[in-house]
């Protein structure tokens, strides 16, 4: 016989697992609601004017004192005035919402005829509301059909093959859940971007998608990217699944990332907001210019506004010198929103997309992306060309891609591999950095250094950084040399080469390590130094083997994931206290200026500031460092000795550049 108080503790486990879901024999009716099993979402009849009526169904989150809709099931065909409905699980585990006249107001479609009996739909945590057979397999989801939000694991889906596209559509007001006038979905052209619609007219389209990773205040935030060999989608979701969060298209047809913190929704991004974001309003090669505090349209180089000197920016611009085809030459755009209108080139190298570009008369511009990231199939290239105009480019800073523009060259001049690099390295700076135009390098082939390090090999390791590593070479004339080889496919990496030629290319000194020259093949980009044996450059710098008691300070600023923190500590109490003079090597305290190593060390604790916004750029450190003067800014203690305190406005800054350079890296189109 089974205890009585065991019965009713399995009733009433029943019961209260019965709260998330619907059977055929549980429909839903007015006044009832399901909750997901974590309490985040509820399902329901609901009505935005606080009237008895009730003419929508659909999930919202639950127990947060602001409702927020995330799906609505019959948003453009509502409950008729004075009638009550029901949602239904049909017995072909179908969902029927119908009227109280019996009038079908909204229904799912499945493939499933039999062997769905016992199905049940459930309300999950994740917002997302399934049918479910007895088996646990998935008969249908909300997921698949979105309404204006984006949940984390919801996908943004478009198949590139068949030229179709999941689209979520906007509210037509505040209060109003029918369809608005802006859509967003992927290019069902190539999938690598994402669009936004008003009406039939694009209104705004991201960057290519690449994945993007950035952090919110208490985790990271990612978006992932899959391509199927059909399909390409992107999903984002949160470290902190206990943070709820959403993408949503609002019905002013800006894209907003929010969370739900301090008991009120945070928007991290917003885009495009308002300025010359929306697509093409800078007209034909024209562009966007996001780097300053006020959006601005500029010309790209070469080129002058088409109605001179007016405001109007819609005819976009002309180029000052026609094109001659032979001898055109390319400069190198860093920084770049690549424009619309591409053609993907498959398998090519970067070599080849240039030589393509370079022999096509009608070739305008080219870039060579990282798509590696989302590319399952269809070989590695990652060559874009595009012919005639240029439209809708945007200026986005180091989050950006080159792109190489045609321009017209003298008569006789030849684009060839060396004059690209050093166009390359001539343009890594952004608009707010110094680059001094007349300083050279040499591009030494990659199959020199290849040879020279003996490919590589482990036993010429010279040492390892965040971004890569270090190894000792042996050119053909015998000169020995050091070869920073950045990791692959690090965004990073792109960064910290830039940073680093821009850097030590300003900064030419007897006691720092020259540059002697790079090399770009594909995915390998390389910094080739002089070689400096042991005991050399470091009895300056080091004390031979306690070298916690000397660091060199600007070199913080592109190694901040590899920081020696016991250094930083003793630099900033020494610096703080009056007493740089005790941080140098009694060594060679007599060979400089305490005023110059103060300075150094102040620059260096400027480097590791918590907030990104108070870290100086790279042009910045340079000027400091040249200055007679000492910095104007003051260092604040740096985070190994203060506890952070979350910062929004940085958190929103690096949310808001990641998508906009995925390509949900603000969203763009075909």
């Amino acid at each position: 016989m089974t205890p009585l108080p065991f019965l009713i503790l399995l009733l009433s486990i029943c019961f209260c697992k019965s709260d998330d879901r619907l059977t055929a024999a549980k429909p839903l009716l007015p006044g009832d609601k399901l909750v997901s099993n974590g309490g985040v979402f509820a399902l329901g009849f609901f009505s935005l004017d606080n009237s008895t009526a009730n003419p929508y169904v659909g999930i919202w989150y639950h127990n947060i004192a602001e409702r927020t809709y995330v799906w609505v099931a019959n948003r453009d065909n509502p409950i008729g005035n004075g009638l009550s409905g029901n949602l239904v699980l049909t017995n072909t585990s179908g969902l029927v919402l119908s009227d109280s006249k019996g009038r079908i107001l909204w229904t799912t479609a499945n493939n499933v005829t039999t062997g769905s009996d016992g199905a049940v739909a459930l309300l999950l945590d994740t917002g997302n509301f399934i049918v479910q057979s007895p088996n646990f397999t998935q008969i249908w989801q909300s997921f698949d059909q979105p309404t204006d939000t984006l949940l984390p694991g919801c996908k943004l889906w478009a198949n590139y093959k068949t030229h179709t596209t999941v689209r979520i559509v906007a509210w037509k007001g505040s209060q109003d859940p029918s369809s608005g006038k802006f859509s967003l979905s992927g290019d069902p052209s190539t999938g690598f971007q994402i669009l936004v619609w008003r009406e039939t007219s694009l209104y705004w389209r991201n960057g290519l998608w690449n994945g993007a990773t950035a952090s919110d205040k208490n985790g990271y935030m990612w978006s992932e990217v899959v391509d199927d060999g059909e399909v390409i989608y992107t999903t984002y979701n949160m470290d902190n699944n206990t943070r709820r969060s959403h993408m949503k298209l609002d019905y002013t047809g800006d894209l907003l990332l929010r969370i739900w913190i301090n008991q009120s929704w945070l928007v991290l991004f917003q885009l495009p907001g308002d300025g010359c974001r929306h697509y093409g309003s800078c007209g034909p090669f024209g562009y966007c210019d996001s780097t300053v505090s006020t959006l601005k349209c500029r010309c790209l180089d070469g080129f002058e506004p088409a109605d001179g000197f007016s405001a109007n920016f819609s005819r976009g611009c002309v180029r000052k010198e026609a094109l001659r085809c032979h001898g055109d030459q390319f400069l190198t755009l860093p920084g770049m929103r690549v424009p619309d209108k591409f053609v993907y080139v498959r398998n090519r190298s970067f070599e080849e997309c240039t030589a393509e570009c370079d022999r096509n008369c009608s070739c305008t511009a080219y870039a060579y992306l990282n798509l590696s990231s989302i590319l399952a199939t269809g070989g590695p290239s990652r060559c874009l060309a595009w012919t005639g105009e240029l439209v809708d480019l945007e200026k986005t800073g180091p989050i950006g891609a080159s792109v190489y523009l045609r321009l017209a060259g003298s008569p006789g001049t030849q684009v060839n591999k060396e004059t690209l690099i050093r166009s390359v390295l001539g343009h890594l700076s952004t608009s707010q950095e110094v680059w001094d135009q007349n300083l050279e390098f040499r591009s030494i082939r990659f199959e020199d250094i290849a040879t020279a390090t003996n490919n590589f090999h482990d036993t010429n390791i010279l040492g390892k950084g965040g971004f890569g590593k270090v190894y000792k070479g042996t050119l053909e004339t015998g000169k020995e040399v050091a070869v920073k080889r950045l990791s692959h496919g690090s965004e990073q990496g792109i960064e910290h080469f830039r940073n680093e030629v821009v850097l030590i290319a300003k900064l030419q000194h007897k006691n720092l390590i020259r540059l002697l020259g790079c090399c770009i093949h594909e995915d390998e980009k390389l910094l080739i130094y002089e070689y400096l044996p042991n005991k050399s450059l470091d009895k300056f710098i080091f004390d031979s083997g306690t070298t916690s008691n000397s660091i060199v300070l600007a070199n913080i600023n592109s190694e901040q994931k590899n920081l020696n923190f016991d250094i930083i500590f003793q630099a900033w109490n020494l610096w703080a206290d009056g007493k740089a003079r005790h941080f140098v090597d009694a060594s060679v305290t007599g060979s400089y200026s305490l005023d110059e190593v103060s300075k150094c060390i102040h620059v260096g604790l400027l480097c590791v500031q918590d907030s990104s916004s108070a870290r100086p750029l790279m042009s910045s450190v340079v000027s400091m460092l040249d200055s007679e003067a000492m910095p104007h800014a003051i260092p604040k203690q740096p985070m190994y000795f203060a506890q952070i305190n979350p910062e929004t406005k940085d958190a929103r800054e690096i949310l808001e550049k990641s998508v906009n350079g995925a390509s949900i890296t603000a969203i763009e189109g075909r």
